[in-house]
């Protein structure tokens, strides 16, 4: 008589939660890769450039975070930087295969990247947005921890063929002068940027729009360093007023595919608001864009700043997705 043997169960995967210190670049290689595929097709971006800085500095060992790693090998990863008493979130990505339902594997590595920010010695503030997750879906660990949520919307303006909007003729004052960013503007837009969001929602998610030394951190990182694409003069314009040769507006666009632009900064001086300065600078920047091939113009709003939602939705962009910003003072 045949004897019954019971059959092995299958083993659990077994993840682990691992300092990312601990890995190389050909460690982690192929799950940025992954995230790169993530980011195209959910925003139209190209993460090449990013992807590789980080593994440059993943290899060098200066870059903190933690790494998800299941049997082995890493499915998951966050990192973090400090600007002296602040830290910031830099990313947070999850193989596909690797991140279930509930989220699980990321609400894990959130919860070690906010539990060591939180206890390291002078930092007095943490901010977070997570650009190619869904508003909500991480948001247990964050709130669970003290923090504030914003949610953000990304939107997008297709190029080609040409829109109504871009066909159509934008009406500006007579008093207005829009021309092209130069290395000039540096000083005068940080004066804006302090001024246009002083009382200002978008100041609470970016404490660097409080202050000059902030905002001209804020400008550098935008048009000298490639963390979000390709900064293209060509496409950021400033707003003049004629009579007093004041500086009023600013549009700064960054490439971040060969064919998609992407508006990193718009503000004007609170006192103009309204008079058309606005649409005027973003018709700038989509007409040089779409005068050069580009396909699309996407930025990113918050969802509480509803003026500025009016105006790209009646501009005809398109809300794509909404995503979360967070905030922790301590």
């Amino acid at each position: 008589m045949a004897m019954w043997r019971r059959q092995p169960e299958p083993m659990q995967p077994q993840m682990e939660i691992l300092d990312l210190r601990h890995f190389t670049s050909a460690d982690l290689r192929t799950l940025l890769e992954q995230e790169t595929r993530e980011w195209s097709r959910f925003l139209a971006w190209d993460y090449r450039s990013s992807a590789e800085m980080i593994l440059r500095y993943i290899d060098a060992k200066i870059l903190p975070g933690y790494a998800a790693v299941c049997n082995g090998v890493p499915v998951g990863y966050s990192f973090f930087v400090y600007e002296g008493s602040k830290g910031v979130i830099g990313d947070l990505f999850v193989s596909p295969r690797f991140s279930d339902p509930a989220h699980e594997t990321e609400k894990g590595l959130l919860k070690h990247v906010i539990e060591t920010l939180q206890q390291s010695p002078g930092v007095h503030r943490l901010e977070a947005q997570l650009l190619i997750h869904n508003a909500g879906s991480l948001a247990a660990p964050f709130l669970n921890a003290g923090f504030r949520r914003y949610p953000r919307i990304f939107m997008t303006l297709p190029l080609q063929p040409a829109t109504t909007y871009l066909s159509s003729e934008v009406h500006v004052p007579a008093d207005l002068e829009v021309r092209r960013w130069s290395e000039q503007d540096y000083h005068p837009v940080a004066s804006l940027i302090t001024a246009a969001y002083r009382g200002h929602v978008d100041s609470d998610i970016n404490d660097q729009y409080r202050s000059l030394t902030g905002a001209l951190r804020f400008l550098n990182n935008i048009v000298r360093f490639p963390g979000c694409g390709v900064f293209d003069p060509k496409a950021s314009f400033v707003a003049i007023q004629r009579s007093t040769r004041a500086l009023i507006g600013v549009i700064l666009c960054s490439r971040v595919k060969d064919d998609v632009g992407h508006v990193t900064q718009v503000c004007l001086m609170p006192e103009h608001r309204g008079c058309g300065i606005g649409e005027a600078l973003l018709h700038a920047t989509a007409s040089e864009l779409q005068s050069r091939g580009f396909s699309l113009l996407s930025l990113t709003v918050t969802e509480a700043n509803t003026g500025a939602v009016r105006l790209y939705r009646r501009l005809g962009y398109n809300a794509e997705h909404i995503f979360d910003a967070f905030v922790w003072e301590g």
